[in-house]
């Protein structure tokens, strides 16, 4: 009797063996899943610095284009005081 009940907990279709290859298929199914969505994840995050690295480096150049820019109204100031000082001529 014990060995009939052990048979069919152990039928691989209908009893306890049967879920544990469901189950073992379905683990290595879901690991292949975790890998694909980390290597995406990986892919995204490295995406997102290059992105980032970029936009740095564009500021970067837009500041030094305001830098470099027609002398605004406070520059400009300070520039003719400076020639004043110096003795130069000053345009109007």
């Amino acid at each position: 009797m014990l060995a009939r009940r052990l048979r069919k907990l152990n039928d691989l279709e209908t009893g306890l063996g049967g879920a544990i290859a469901v189950m073992t298929s379905e683990i290595g199914r879901l690991e292949k899943s975790i890998l694909l969505a980390k290597a995406e994840a990986t892919a995204a995050t490295q995406a997102l610095a290059e992105e980032i690295e970029r936009a740095k480096q564009e500021r970067a150049f837009w500041m030094l284009q305001q830098k470099f820019a027609e002398p605004g109204p406070q520059r400009s100031n300070r520039l003719q005081r400076r020639r004043r000082r110096e003795g130069a001529v000053v345009d109007a």
